[in-house]
């Protein structure tokens, strides 16, 4: 089923929102295309659930404005506020919430006979849905007779039971197990493109965004402070939390002629070919991999020599990540093998010298 079978808008107008709550700190506005998906990423308390809650209308924002398609479902500057369960906005927990009273299939049948389908169009509907979800062994199944998995793909089905124009989902794999969240991920990502629904997904999982999302937002501090394609943000992430989730180091300052200037005034040189003007704000990005570790001054002309203490050293398929402090930098984490790990003798406090080619290291814009 396509957006336009389904009497969306084809172009142009998807979603639109912007949630302000002052006493949390929250002002966000956020758009997106039909039958595309965002991936919103951030710490604990920076609004992204709010966020979903005063799209979806469980909240109430002090400000706001939501319009999905053509429809208008809050606008408090003219005192709009259409009821959740007429927005056509399907809310996604990590909760599944299902009615423990109702079996599966009268779970997921719920929403269409809510909306004045009959008991055979709904019955259909459930059918494809829990057949589609990999879930129809369950239909006569209690709530209570489910696995978290099991209870998941339910959930899901009766989310799209409601036929949503927008489906939103709050951290969706989080409740599960480790062998349970890869095939709800794979499914949820076959769903979508196969239903080509326009969907945001709040997580902290990045293979939520590479499997699920055409596009990501960070939001940190009640604000968008990053947003760009998939690849684009887990390449050249502009924002300290971007770069923890892609696994790079990034150093924050302003530009100048060959690099950066951290905060704490040590320099990183690097590719400005991408960096605003000299003092502008500006990040330096690496790979730790990029990060060469010695525990004596290294020969030669290196651009970027820096003398750090060794923090923390764990391990990680085979790898050692070395998190250490440069004076006048911040962290930097480097990577190596085992092997070179043991040889150097690297633990905590250690002290040690990093190298970084200037080749490796990418200038680009700060976020916000």
């Amino acid at each position: 089923m396509t957006a336009a079978s389904r009497g969306e808008p084809e172009s142009g107008d998807g979603l639109q929102a912007r949630i302000v709550v002052p006493e949390r700190g929250v002002d966000v506005s956020l758009d997106l295309a039909p039958g595309r998906v965002l991936a919103v990423f951030g710490p604990n308390g920076a609004g992204k659930s709010t966020v979903l809650g005063g799209i979806s209308g469980v909240l109430r924002p002090e400000e706001a404005y939501v319009r999905v398609g053509s429809r208008v479902l809050t606008d408090t500057a003219s005192g709009v506020v259409v009821p959740a369960h007429r927005r056509r906005v399907a809310l996604l927990a990590q909760d599944p919430l299902l009615f423990p009273h109702l079996d599966v299939r009268a779970n997921v049948e719920f929403a269409p006979r809510s909306a004045g389908r009959s008991r055979r169009e709904a019955r259909g509907i459930a059918d494809r849905l829990l057949d589609a979800v990999d879930a129809a062994e369950f239909a006569t199944r209690r709530p209570s007779a489910l696995s978290g998995g099991q209870a998941a793909r339910v959930a899901l089905a009766r989310a799209l039971a409601a036929d949503p124009h927008l489906l939103l989902l709050d951290e969706p794999m989080a409740a599960l197990d480790v062998e349970t969240a890869p095939m709800l991920r794979t499914l949820l990502a076959s769903v979508l493109r196969r239903e080509q629904r326009m969907a945001v997904v709040v997580t902290h999982d990045v293979l939520d965004a590479l499997a699920l999302a055409d596009e990501v937002a960070v939001i940190d501090g009640g604000r968008v402070v990053e947003r760009g394609s998939v690849h684009d943000v887990l390449t050249a992430p502009r924002s300290g939390f971007a770069a923890s989730l892609a696994g790079l180091d990034l150093v924050e300052g302003v530009a100048t002629e060959t690099g950066v200037r951290a905060v704490a005034g040590g320099e990183v040189v690097g590719d400005t070919s991408r960096a605003p003007g000299p003092g502008e704000q500006a990040v330096a990005v690496f790979a730790p991999r990029a990060v060469s570790v010695y525990r004596d001054a290294p020969h030669g002309s290196p651009r970027n020599v820096f003398a750090a203490s060794v923090r923390s050293v764990t391990t990680h398929a085979g790898f050692v990540t070395i998190r250490s402090t440069v004076d006048g930098i911040g962290e930097i984490a480097a990577e190596v093998t085992a092997a070179a790990a043991t040889e150097l003798e690297l633990v905590p406090e250690a002290q040690v010298w990093l190298s970084v080619k200037a080749t490796e290291v990418a200038v680009h814009p700060a976020a916000g």
